[in-house]
């Protein structure tokens, strides 16, 4: 499907290079895009992990946790297990899912 570059609401700029004088200009379709979430979780046994992983497992859409330097699949009872217990996490999506919304809002950090 083509985006209709003739409606701005279509297209975002995301940056102009300069390159020998003339400028580039990189479009992205602003459908496809989506917005991202980002929240603080601090998970504080492994049946809280356990309950965490399920309710991602039920979302259509990517969910990844991060730890330092350490990116994890939401959906994986290792990964998370791995990552530890009692720790501050950062989690970023892109989809919308009241479920898992009210399940992290459980977890969440101030």
């Amino acid at each position: 499907m083509e985006t209709d570059l003739t409606n701005p609401k279509n297209y975002g700029i995301i940056a102009p290079l300069e390159t020998n004088l003339t400028f580039s200009v990189f479009v992205f379709n602003r459908k496809e895009l989506g917005t991202m979430f980002e929240k603080k979780i601090r998970l504080s046994d492994t049946d809280e992990v356990k309950d965490f992983v399920r309710a991602a497992g039920k979302c259509d859409f990517d969910i990844d946790v991060f730890y330092c330097r350490a990116v994890i699949d939401a959906k994986s009872l290792l990964g998370m297990l791995y990552l530890g217990i009692g720790k501050e996490l950062t989690i970023k999506y892109g989809g919308n899912d009241l479920a898992f919304e009210k399940n992290i809002q459980k977890y969440a950090v101030c």
